[in-house]
């Protein structure tokens, strides 16, 4: 029996031993799955989630019950040896691999600026960080908090503070408006005056000058590069992830410009025997991000480690999709909003107030395909507007808006 070891006990590496398992009918693999966290594998896009008051629980996902898999969580690998073929963790451990998968996941990041790792920051990546953050507003006495980052995460946790825990939210955005990769300056503004009628605080434009801190050495609010200081009890870091590739410099393993071990579209390293999936891995340079992609990966590596004589297609970077889950406010992103290049056309629809709608759509006028859009105050418009990016128009474009 082969050894499979996974470095990583996230989304990704959940579904990979549940798809070696699928597929490994002769029990080939015998897995060992190396998780650092103390908890087993749960819905990290649910962390939100729980900031609203949902029990751990509810976020776990399925056990992984069987004889050939070995779940060790709470342990770190700090090297791999592939002359060896071996992991080293923390505790002095050298475990044996005849294949080995990467699904490290991903870091936040901090700012680079001093007290960013004062008492009362926090990043916002794991459960643990989740349930830091909830102790710390149901204690906070000024009941306040600074969210540094306006994307899909610092806006859902901004009203998750907002509503379930009675914390008066500002978020500091560095670009010109909210939502910067998914949005555009029209639909951003119109985001913007729904979320300060709810009492959210909004700063676009403006970064961190400085973390300030009082007497007792704890973060007591920010100042802003337009000197605005705002005072919190809470200060929390939700713009950016950098891929967890550490272990690369142990291995030799080449990184993308952009970090991520370095992989083609099998996901596999320039070692045979080494596979990356997920936020941690780069595929032709490129990061994905986004957990479709990550249990695609996770497929293509499952069916050339079982001989699986229909793997899934060559894996390509997609553009994302996004949609901002708050309650009452519908915004989706498809694609890529922001195109390079004169090939394409935008068609807009804004219809105003009392009720707010807008919609973009960019197209591609030669193929005459939809190749992105933005949805505000649409709720049943984007699995039908989903399912068209990239492929070729069923009607005129005005009439798909209708």
């Amino acid at each position: 029996m082969n050894r499979l070891v996974v470095i990583g006990y996230g989304m990704t590496a959940h579904r990979l031993v549940a798809e070696v398992r699928a597929r490994d009918r002769g029990d080939r693999w015998q897995i060992v799955v190396l998780g650092e966290e103390r908890h087993g594998a749960y819905n990290r896009i649910g962390l939100t989630d729980r900031l609203r008051g949902v029990g751990e629980a509810d976020l776990k996902l399925s056990a992984q019950d069987d004889p050939g898999l070995q779940v060790r969580t709470d342990t770190r690998a700090t090297a791999i040896d592939r002359q060896a073929q071996e992991v080293a963790t923390a505790e002095g451990e050298c475990l044996p691999y005849d294949a080995l998968v990467l699904a490290t996941g991903a870091v936040p990041a901090r700012p680079p600026l001093p007290g960013a790792d004062l008492r009362g920051c926090y990043v916002y990546r794991t459960l643990d960080d989740v349930n830091a953050i909830r102790r710390a507003a149901k204690t906070a006495p000024g009941k306040r908090a600074v969210i540094v980052g306006g994307g899909l995460l610092g806006l859902e946790t901004a009203e998750a503070l907002r509503r379930h825990l009675g914390i008066r939210p500002h978020v500091v955005e560095a670009a010109r408006h909210l939502m910067p990769a998914q949005l555009d300056l029209t639909a951003a503004e119109m985001l913007a005056t729904g979320l300060r009628k709810r009492g959210i605080h909004l700063h676009a434009g403006l970064a961190l000058k400085s973390i300030d801190a009082g007497p007792d050495g704890a973060a007591t609010g920010v100042t802003l590069t337009d000197e605005t200081r705002i005072r919190a009890d809470l200060v929390l870091f939700t713009a950016g992830t950098r891929p967890r590739d550490d272990l690369a410099a142990t291995a030799d393993l080449p990184r993308g410009e952009r970090g991520g071990y370095l992989v083609n579209d099998d996901c596999r390293t320039p070692d045979p025997a080494i596979w990356a999936i997920g936020d941690c891995a780069a595929i032709r340079g490129r990061r994905t991000g986004t957990v479709a992609p990550g249990y695609h990966m996770a497929a293509t590596v499952a069916g050339h480690l079982t001989g699986n004589p229909t793997p899934p297609p060559p894996l390509s970077p997609a553009e994302p999709s996004t949609v901002l889950k708050l309650p009452g406010v519908d915004v989706a992103s498809m694609g890529n909003p922001h195109p390079t290049g004169n090939a394409t056309i935008e068609l807009t629809y804004t219809h105003p107030a009392p009720t707010p709608r807008y919609a973009k759509l960019i197209l591609d006028p030669e193929a005459n395909t939809l190749q992105a859009a933005i949805l505000l105050g649409h709720p049943t418009a984007y699995p039908r507007f989903h399912a068209l990016v990239g492929q070729e128009l069923p009607a005129p474009a005005e009439q798909l808006l209708l």
